[in-house]
């Protein structure tokens, strides 16, 4: 485990282009080939997804087979099964999570504002905002599981707590460029098997970065109140093909050009490597859409 403090942003004010999130990056490794994830246009079509806005409320529908690519379809109840053995079975040592920006609009007292002393903070759905704001982010459901554990022997970090904040569905930040609000951000202390899960929305994607969110993992609640005690800030990549499904939404606006012209192997955060932080999408027997990722400080 690494203590990382991620220091002091400087202020931007350019809404795209790579200034949007600062590299800040030594080299670690050489760009592993990117597997890819799997395709969501089953689930989301259930969803409502071809272009036209989706309701966020009402009944989820049925969600169909998620296509593997390989063999016979799984279904969403196989697939998360799948997942919680992967999540829950006995600790294994592994590779650190690369550490990264935590980019000029982390809200966490590194740059000025800090939600994370404000009241409801500590929360799990961030799909709205909270203390004296009041607002819902627009956007395709998304549920973010994470599972912390210690590199070095696979242990999971129970009672560790996650910082979690991404952009809009059409690429702004809460606080820093949607200033009324401070949806889309929010902590959380892991279970007694290191994980937890965030209720969100897709991330949308800006001009010169590729999909993603912020990160940090901090030793306790206790802990949450200053960023110089995070042990580790990172960020999570999301699979092509699950944005490109999602960027049909008319809420995406710009997202699937915008997409269209990145990669991953050029993107100035995940160039160096994304084996690590590539997210695993899948589905769930309810329908709703899972991002998940084993996160090793």
């Amino acid at each position: 485990m690494t203590n990382n403090n991620h220091g002091s942003q400087p202020d931007h004010e350019d809404f795209g282009g790579l200034t949007r999130d600062l590299p800040f990056l030594l080299n670690r490794r050489d760009a592993m080939k990117w597997l890819g994830g799997a395709s969501l246009g089953a689930l989301l079509a259930a969803c409502g997804i071809d272009g036209r806005a989706v309701s966020t409320t009402g009944t989820p529908a049925t969600t169909p087979p998620v296509q593997t690519g390989v063999g016979s379809p799984v279904t969403p109840q196989q697939t998360s099964t799948t997942i919680a053995s992967a999540t829950t079975g006995a600790p294994t040592p592994g590779v650190e999570i690369p550490d990264e920006s935590a980019g000029p609009f982390p809200a966490d007292g590194s740059n000025g504002p800090n939600v994370l002393t404000d009241d409801g903070a500590i929360r799990a759905d961030l799909t709205s905002s909270f203390g004296s704001l009041t607002g819902t982010a627009a956007g395709v459901p998304l549920n973010i599981e994470m599972t912390i554990v210690e590199a070095e022997n696979g242990t999971a970090l129970a009672g560790a707590v996650v910082y979690l904040w991404h952009c809009t569905a059409d690429g702004r930040y809460s606080v820093y460029e949607v200033t009324d609000q401070n949806y889309l951000r929010g902590a959380q202390e892991t279970d007694s098997s290191g994980r937890i899960t965030f209720t969100s929305i897709f991330p949308g994607c800006y001009r010169g970065r590729w999909p993603h969110a912020h990160f940090e993992v901090y030793e306790s609640l206790d802990a949450v109140s200053s960023s110089a005690n995070a042990i580790k800030t990172s960020q999570l990549a999301l699979p092509e093909a699950d944005c490109q499904v999602v960027y049909q939404d008319d809420r995406y606006i710009g997202s699937a050009n915008n997409l269209s012209q990145l990669s991953l192997a050029s993107d100035n955060v995940f160039r160096d490597g994304w084996s690590e932080q590539l997210a695993t999408i899948s589905s769930r027997a309810d329908g709703g859409i899972v991002a998940s990722l084993l996160v090793r400080v």
